[in-house]
């Protein structure tokens, strides 16, 4: 089984490029460009140098005691919360800034949803001396404050977005739509790997570093250096994609991607686009995404900000096909119970993001097996004003 990207962009029946006349010479650039430069010697070391001096990686893998002892497993989990803006996101944003700069642009154009692929966005181009601007939903700039002001210290201009559900598909739209009125000098770092070819590919790239770390730092730990399983929340899927990518070929090694249910699957308030999906186009590539049966896509809802979107990316879509990955799906509230549990188990705050991967701890079972790594993909600094609102109810007669 093949699991890599071919020549026209497709991950079996689902990616390409499907994107206005106007931006094909970007797109055509970029991936001349990025094909050019993955295996360049100069640039990989630049990129390299940034990720161990300026994100501090490798991030560790810390092995979680009583979540092990809890779930009869060996567990570990890879500690993106602790790269520098908190989550996994800057990965990408390093890698595709310095491609930028050596294309000549010099706005970086980005949209976010949980804010942390803004922070970083806006990060990396204030490193770089480069214009910023970020497209975020009304709906995200309410219920991630902090990093809507952390954008604004670090330089970049915080556009709000009033349409549809002021969430991340829509902070998607409205970014395309400004980058095709400035193509010529600006670049769009997606965030996820969606969008037209080379993003899908060119993201997971970037972020393949957190799984070439999980083989290293197993082996050192573990003697091994696939895990029994790799677990991971799934929005457009970029952490899960870095997670999953060393192991693709390792058919032993379980691939478990975590959707975001919102209020339940069957709700009508839901972000699960693998169990409630269908083939067609999001945002300039073919995958599977939550649509009516005029193709109208559907408004998804979540607690998260991050997870809050209607489609996949097309890697994951062809991931379910093949059966490679398996995906499950949790709640809201299975995603704050795995959080608090967290807190109160191992003394760290995830984001609500992440949240939705360890949820998947109470729906799996481990016995004999080797170590599971939950990718713990961003902090929880961002949902603070979440988990004081759930708090009291959730802690009522709540047994660690």
């Amino acid at each position: 089984m093949n699991f890599t990207i071919d020549e026209n962009g497709y991950y079996g029946h689902y990616g390409g490029a499907y994107i206005p006349e106007i931006l094909r010479t970007n797109i055509v650039a970029l991936k001349q460009q990025f094909l050019a430069l993955r295996d360049d010697p100069d640039f990989n070391a630049a990129y390299d140098r940034l990720l161990r001096d300026y994100v501090g990686r490798p991030s560790p893998l810390y092995y979680a005691p009583r979540l092990s002892e809890r779930y009869g497993a060996t567990i570990y989990l890879k500690r993106e919360d602790l790269n520098h803006t908190g989550s996994h996101k800057i990965n990408n944003t390093i890698g595709q800034v310095l491609l930028a700069r050596h294309m000549g642009k010099r706005h970086i154009l980005a949209e976010t949803g949980a804010g942390q692929h803004g922070v970083a966005t806006a990060t990396v181009a204030a490193l770089m001396e480069m214009q910023c601007t970020v497209f975020m939903g009304e709906t995200d700039i309410a219920r991630q404050q902090p990093n809507v002001e952390k954008m604004r210290l670090l330089g970049a201009t915080v556009v709000p977005v009033t349409s549809g559900s002021k969430t991340l598909k829509d902070a998607a739209n409205e970014a395309i739509r400004y980058w095709i009125h400035y193509p010529a000098d600006t670049h769009y770092v997606i965030g996820s790997v969606i969008g037209p070819d080379p993003y899908p590919d060119m993201v997971a790239h970037f972020q393949s570093v957190i799984s070439s770390e999980i083989r290293q730092q197993l082996l050192s730990e573990e003697g091994v250096a696939c895990p029994h399983a790799v677990i991971a929340c799934v929005g457009g899927g970029s952490n899960a994609a870095g997670a999953f990518y060393h192991f693709l070929e390792e058919e032993q090694v379980q691939l478990i991607g975590v959707e975001a249910a919102g209020k339940g699957v069957d709700s009508g308030h839901t972000a699960a686009t693998i169990a409630t999906g269908s083939a067609g186009v999001i945002h300039g590539s073919k995958t599977l995404l939550m649509q009516d049966s005029d193709g109208q896509i559907k408004e998804p809802y979540s607690i998260s900000a991050g997870l809050d979107y209607p489609g996949i990316g097309p890697l994951h879509a062809h991931l379910h096909e093949t059966g490679r990955a398996s995906f499950l799906q949790a709640t809201d509230e299975e995603a704050l119970q795995a959080a608090f549990l967290l807190m109160r188990m191992e003394g760290i705050i995830p984001a609500i993001e992440s949240a939705h991967a360890l949820a998947a701890l109470e729906k799996l079972s481990f016995s004999n097996t080797g170590p599971v790594v939950v990718c713990l993909s961003g902090r929880g600094d961002k949902d603070m004003d979440a988990y004081i609102r759930a708090a009291p109810a959730s802690f009522k007669n709540h047994q660690l």
